[in-house]
């Protein structure tokens, strides 16, 4: 490897990498976007980066979250490599409901409980090929899919797609093939078949 590749390696890398991660300044892309479409070796860096960045869609937002332990080491090593005080970890958040596994394929972490309404709010989430069983509606039902693909009955949900069921109406089908996640708002006395 020339001197020129490990500064070119040194100076871009990163560049490069925050680009994949849509994280550049606004004025720094089209800088950084000029630099990738006139350097192979950079195209390649992005182009090897692109599926991993993409496999990080699907995962939890719990799994990215890094513990408290990890970032302690990772702050005393970046100051201890900067020669500047450790970036103290955020004050532990209130504990959060933990997802459980309702049937198998399907997970939900309960986020709040309205009793005098008989309506629950909880992310749901559906492993590939999972479905949910057939169930009429109590009272209204809505749905925002936050990532996967999501079939209720003939209609496919993409993300940021919403779908409202009214009282009374039935799901006979809802199931994903890609898996899934949501947030769903719904009564506590929906009837499953």
């Amino acid at each position: 490897m020339s001197p020129e590749s490990i500064h070119h390696d040194r100076e871009y890398l990163e560049l490069v990498l925050l680009h994949a991660l849509q994280v550049l300044p606004a004025s720094e892309v089209p800088v950084v976007e000029a630099h990738i479409s006139g350097c192979a070796e950079c195209r390649r860096e992005m182009e090897a980066l692109r599926p991993i960045i993409a496999g990080f869609v699907s995962w939890p937002t719990d799994v990215l979250r890094p513990s408290t332990s990890l970032w302690e080491r990772l702050a005393r090593r970046i100051a201890a490599e900067t020669g500047q005080a450790p970036v103290v970890p955020a004050p532990p958040r209130r504990a959060e409901p933990e997802w459980e596994e309702v049937a198998p394929g399907i997970s939900c972490k309960l986020l709040a409980t309205d009793t005098e309404q008989d309506r629950v709010s909880m992310l749901v989430r559906l492993a590939p090929g999972a479905a949910y069983p057939p169930h009429r509606h109590a009272g209204v039902e809505e749905l925002y899919l936050l990532h996967g693909e999501l079939m209720i009955d003939d209609k496919k949900l993409y993300p940021g797609d919403y779908n409202r069921g009214e009282p009374g109406t039935a799901d006979q089908r809802v199931w994903s093939e890609t898996g899934c996640t949501c947030v769903l708002l719904t009564s506590t006395r929906d009837v499953l078949r």
